[in-house]
């Protein structure tokens, strides 16, 4: 098969693989070499539905001796088939960057022979830009369940950043969709990349010994070894192809924040395929509900939010019209309004419509002066919706109305579609 017959079938077989991003690694151009990455991420470019394309996104091979049921390369699917050699990848990495047309790469595989072999397949890519061409680009490896310890950290050597996939959030559902898969081993797997990440940052740290020879003054010898996938580790699940609810995704998350320290978890709301097995879904889940998991996330891991206040035993799924924040904040009306002038970091980053940089922004600001309500406007507050939950120097809501049910209903309708780019800034800057 022609290169670019295979690259059209690898590289549309690797869109359902949403962990790509690329923040987080630092690497120079050596000289010599080619390439190099910046510590702030390489996306830059995006295509009009807001997809980035500055990685070379693509599988070594499409085929899989696994029977996923949600996965379209799953063995027992009818889909046309391809497999690169590492050499072909390698080639069209190069060439792809020599033409400005990405600036890193993006490898992952159906599971061909064994984890083993799977992953040293994906390694001689990785290994192979390092050293005979001395790529300093971007290099993200999908790291497979399974393959042994020393394999990957091998792989973590060469790549910037390691995704082990989880799959689906609990044993029952990979046992009924992906029988050959289990959330031990997954999690063993990525135990293993923290491991080596933590290790690799004590490394870096590390002390000086000093050493002498007789009569001589002594040296100092540094300990500092390469890093381990500086870029750390990410992960993925599928959202909407089993019915466990929001709660649950959410649980799993956190757990998997603390337990192995991952930079993202990514929320792949299932998409039917033809000719899909019986036991999936025959529409797909609201894309509003990743949006959400997503909102939810966020709140998780730079707002102070745990799981369990998210969601509630009555209602374990997060609430499609209104975003997690405001939800729980209308569940919560007895802490507010809250004082701009005298609250807590904590505190007002709880309060809807206050993004965690704005929070930033008026902790620094009320030390010279108290804030009032044209303050929060300059500060660009979603005013709209922080209005309810704020007092000012010269504002305080109404006890009533925050007490109202009316209030909820105002939310819900008079809802504000925001745009790709837009919703990220909100998300940032102030309408959280």
């Amino acid at each position: 098969m022609e290169i670019a017959a295979k690259l059209e079938i690898l590289a549309d077989a690797a869109k359902y693989d949403a962990s790509c991003a690329s923040s987080g690694a630092v690497r120079k151009t050596a000289p010599g070499g080619i390439g190099n990455s910046t510590g702030m991420g390489i996306c830059h470019s995006y295509t009009p539905d807001g997809r980035c394309v500055s990685l070379l996104k693509v599988l070594l091979t499409n085929y899989c001796v696994y029977d996923c049921k949600f996965c379209v390369n799953r063995i027992s699917s009818d889909t046309r088939r391809a497999r690169f050699m590492p050499e072909e990848i390698i080639s069209l990495t190069l060439d792809f960057y020599r033409r400005n047309y990405i600036e890193g790469l993006f490898l992952s595989s159906g599971i061909i022979q064994s984890p083993d072999y799977t992953m040293e397949q994906l390694v001689a890519v990785a290994r192979g830009l390092r050293t005979e061409h001395r790529f300093n680009g971007y290099i993200h490896l999908k790291a497979i369940p399974g393959a042994s310890p020393e394999i990957m950290h091998e792989a973590g050597s060469w790549a910037d950043r390691l995704s082990a996939n989880i799959e689906l959030p609990t044993q029952g559902d990979l046992t009924k969709l992906a029988p050959e898969k289990q959330l031990v081993t997954i999690r063993r797997t990525m135990s293993g990349i923290t491991s080596d990440v933590e290790r690799s940052k004590e490394e870096l740290r590390g002390t000086k010994k000093i050493v002498s020879a007789v009569g001589a003054a002594p040296k100092r010898i540094s300990t500092r070894r390469s890093k381990f996938a500086p870029a750390g580790q990410s992960t993925q699940m599928v959202v909407g192809a089993t019915e466990t609810n929001d709660a649950t995704i959410l649980n799993l998350a956190s757990d998997l924040y603390g337990t192995h320290g991952l930079r993202r978890i990514y929320y792949s709301a299932f998409s039917p395929f033809p000719k899909a097995d019986s036991r999936l879904p025959i529409q797909a889940p609201p894309l509003v509900r990743e949006h959400r998991l997503y909102e939810a996330d966020w709140l998780m891991r730079y707002y102070g939010f745990s799981a369990h206040e998210l969601t509630t035993p009555a209602q374990p799924n997060l609430d499609l019209r209104l975003d997690p924040k405001l939800n729980w904040a209308l569940r919560n009306r007895e802490k507010f309004p809250i004082d701009i002038n005298r609250g807590t970091r904590e505190e007002l980053l709880r309060i809807p419509g206050i993004g965690y940089r704005t929070v930033s922004r008026i902790l620094s600001i009320r030390r010279y002066h108290r804030l009032r309500l044209e303050d929060l406007k300059k500060l660009r507050v979603f005013l709209r919706r922080a209005k309810a939950f704020v007092t000012t120097e010269d504002f305080s809501p109404e006890v009533a109305e925050l007490d109202s049910v009316g209030l909820e209903t105002g939310f819900v309708a008079a809802p504000i579609q925001l745009g790709l780019f837009e919703a990220q800034v909100a998300a940032v800057s102030g309408e959280l």
